[in-house]
């Protein structure tokens, strides 16, 4: 058990060499089998198993800091004894629990990439067709915002409750698997956190938890970002693991079905990251560009920002620093800023595309 750690460490850096048997033997295979038989277990249940097991461990963490704490207060000269006992048994726990994680899911880093899956090729682009992908994304948010209803502060308002909104998700993956067969499956519904609130502290929208397979989201967010959501965190459900091809596969999924909310909040996603993108090569497009959005659509977003700045503070600054440090040690060198990535798939998705369709 004590070797747990080293060999799980060891499939990780030796499997990143075969990404295509990876891809056929685990993600496709092995992993997936997994996935689905836990998350289809679990989605029996009308509460999120994953969110329940934190709190017990957290409970139990706390607990057992107690009795440690008591246990060396009535035998201080075994002192160091029980501290060395203590810090072996937690060795061999985080080495058994970081072996599980690679086998049941964490060995998703090494599968072929969703450019290659997609067959979109990656390059360097100008800053011209990111002009142009962001002028497209403005004119489509326009336009799906356009006559959805809104709330008396004139955001978007979801008529449909969490219920309906992961029904949908999972009738979208299985419109968009029709193209992308690694996208089908049956798996369990996402999941709402009870404590939405206390996560929007960490900053954290959904997290995927891969022990009970539940694709767990967090519902406290601006209503409209949450098929976005929901669709990101499905896609981390069916063994996609880095973060920038997830929001891709929201995206896509989110435009693959002929709903309206679905397909504004998909694109909000794609503006946002494309906008951004832009502001860091030229500030002044990105804000005429902004300048173009509609009313409805810079309410929204000003709503959104307004959200996130009520939980800034030290608690999402740790939250963002352990995040950025787990996604750098699974082979993600960019962190956090790996979400903003998706830029390059929309762009190679545009130029693919435009390529067709004018038959160069």
């Amino acid at each position: 058990m004590l070797f747990s750690g080293p060999l799980a460490y060891f499939l990780g850096q030796y499997t990143a060499f075969y990404p295509e048997q990876v891809e056929r033997y685990y993600a496709l295979g092995f992993a997936q089998k997994v996935t689905r038989y836990l998350s289809l277990a679990t989605g029996v249940l009308p509460f999120s198993l994953a969110e329940l097991l934190v709190c017990l461990l957290i409970l139990g963490v706390l607990g057992g800091l107690a009795w440690s704490v008591s246990l060396l207060i009535r035998n201080r000269s075994g002192l160091l004894s029980c501290l060395k006992n203590l810090l072996f048994n937690l060795i061999i726990v985080c080495s058994l629990v970081y072996l599980s994680f690679q086998l049941i899911w964490g060995l998703n880093y090494n599968r072929l990439s969703f450019a290659e899956i997609a067959d979109l090729e990656l390059t360097e682009v100008s800053e011209k067709e990111l002009m142009l992908l962001c002028t497209e994304l403005v004119e489509k948010a326009n336009g799906f915002r356009d006559g959805l209803p809104e709330d008396q502060a004139g955001i978007l308002k979801i008529e449909e409750g969490f219920a309906e909104l992961r029904e949908k998700a999972r009738q979208a993956f299985l419109l968009a698997s029709s193209d992308y067969h690694q996208l089908s499956g049956n798996y369990g519904l996402a999941k709402p956190v009870s404590f939405s609130r206390l996560m929007s502290y960490t900053g954290i929208t959904g997290i995927y938890i891969p022990f009970t397979g539940e694709a767990n989201v967090n519902i406290d967010i601006p209503a409209y970002t949450l098929p976005a959501t929901i669709c990101h965190e499905m896609a981390h459900q069916r063994g996609f693991a880095r973060e920038d091809e997830c929001n891709y596969i929201a995206w896509l999924v989110c435009n693959s079905i002929e709903d309206r909310v679905f397909q504004y909040s998909g694109t909000i996603l794609a503006l946002n990251h494309s906008l951004n993108a832009l502001w860091r090569v030229n500030p002044q497009n990105a804000a005429q560009l902004r300048d173009g959005l509609g009313a409805g659509v810079k309410r929204d977003l000003a709503y959104l920002t307004q959200y996130w700045s009520k939980y800034e503070g030290k608690i999402e600054q740790i939250a963002s620093d352990i995040n950025d440090s787990y996604l750098k040690s699974n082979r993600q060198q960019d962190g956090i800023q790996s979400y903003g990535r998706m830029v390059a798939l929309l762009l190679a998705e545009q130029k693919k595309y435009r390529s067709l369709s004018t038959g160069s």
